[in-house]
């Protein structure tokens, strides 16, 4: 974990190795792959080590996946894929992660390597060699998302929000099981998306298309590394049969080019446009998350091929990671009473 968090500019087996001080890579290789740990065990210590430190009850979580680049065919669900990471389709993996934002700090708190059903669910050999046990169903994104959510609320993590892009929210199944769950989420969705009103089933872009000029607001989805991230928004409830929550289709239009994206959109009725346009925002959080994952604790940086590897690898880097993040949180609060202690003197 130190040479993770390392200045090192690549951290593999042997700069690792080195980095503690080994002249040969080999007692790393056994921590990722030989030697008897629990990842799962592990990856419910990062996540209660983050809560302790960074929980709060209006926290959001957040779905996501991202790629990791490979060159060959031998890793663990390696496909030719799309790969947001990269904005194409590459030769990678694909992992998903359930990211944690809190007015305290965000960081990664689970993760699921996507394994796809044709090229390697399918082929029972292939998945041996890879170490994938031969239980090990096919999941797509929104299923694993839905577990990851499902292990966050049996361990009692705190939050109020859900949210994730349109590879998930224009997934019914995942929206359902929120919706009986009574799970509140603010989701990106399809423009096409078909929804229920008073008026009768319609796609979100003609429902979007008829509400007037007057009803968007103008609202920052939060801080970009450009100052705040303003658009034009607006929303319309639609149908919801839970007594105390409310649906509604969110709309963000773009400033520069008057582009329009969707969301679908689950909660208790009082929530106020404010509230959605927060957690709608609250997303980029986890591509933060990801890249200083990447460059700062080396989630994109390993040399293993099986299944349990790549876990226990991503384990450690989300780790490092919320470890950093807790303490870059905790100097925030001494430099904030320090400046409070000046002020008053």
């Amino acid at each position: 974990m130190r040479g993770l968090c390392s200045q090192l500019e690549r951290r593999n087996g042997w700069t690792l190795s080195e980095q503690a001080g080994r002249t040969t890579p080999y007692a790393l290789q056994d921590l990722l792959d030989r030697s008897t740990w629990d990842a799962e065990r592990v990856r419910d210590a990062v996540r209660a080590f983050a809560i302790e430190h960074l929980g709060d009850p209006e926290a959001v979580l957040i779905g996501d996946e991202t790629g990791f680049i490979k060159k060959g065919r031998m890793s663990a669900g390696t496909q030719r894929q799309y790969s947001g990471t990269a904005g194409r389709t590459e030769n990678c993996q694909i992992g998903t992660f359930l990211g944690y934002a809190s007015p305290r700090g965000r960081t990664l708190i689970d993760r699921a390597l996507y394994i796809p059903d044709e090229s390697w669910i399918k082929d029972g050999e292939r998945c041996r060699k890879a170490g994938i046990p031969d239980d090990v169903p096919f999941r797509t994104k929104p299923e694993q998302l839905r577990r990851m959510v499902e292990r966050a609320v049996e361990a009692g993590v705190p939050f109020a929000w859900l949210t994730a892009d349109e590879v998930y929210g224009q997934n019914p199944a995942l929206r359902e099981w929120c919706y009986e769950r009574d799970i509140h989420y603010v989701m990106a969705t399809r423009c096409d998306d078909r929804v229920e009103t008073a008026g009768g089933s319609c796609e979100v872009e003609d429902l979007m298309g008829q509400v007037p000029e007057h009803r968007w607001r103008r609202r920052s989805a939060g801080k970009g590394v450009r100052g705040e991230r303003e658009y034009d928004w607006c929303r319309v409830e639609i149908a919801c049969e839970i007594p105390g929550r409310s649906q509604w289709v969110l709309a963000r239009r773009s400033l520069s080019d008057g582009k329009i994206a969707y969301y679908r959109c689950f909660g208790p009725a009082d929530a106020g446009l404010d509230t959605l346009v927060r957690v709608a925002g609250t997303r980029w959080a986890v591509e933060e998350s990801f890249q200083t994952s990447k460059n700062e604790c080396g989630l994109d940086q390993y040399q293993v091929r099986k299944y349990h590897a790549w876990y226990r690898h991503m384990t450690l880097s989300m780790a490092v990671h919320v470890a950093l993040t807790v303490a870059r949180a905790g100097e925030r609060v001494r430099e904030k009473g320090a400046a409070d202690r000046e002020l008053m003197s």
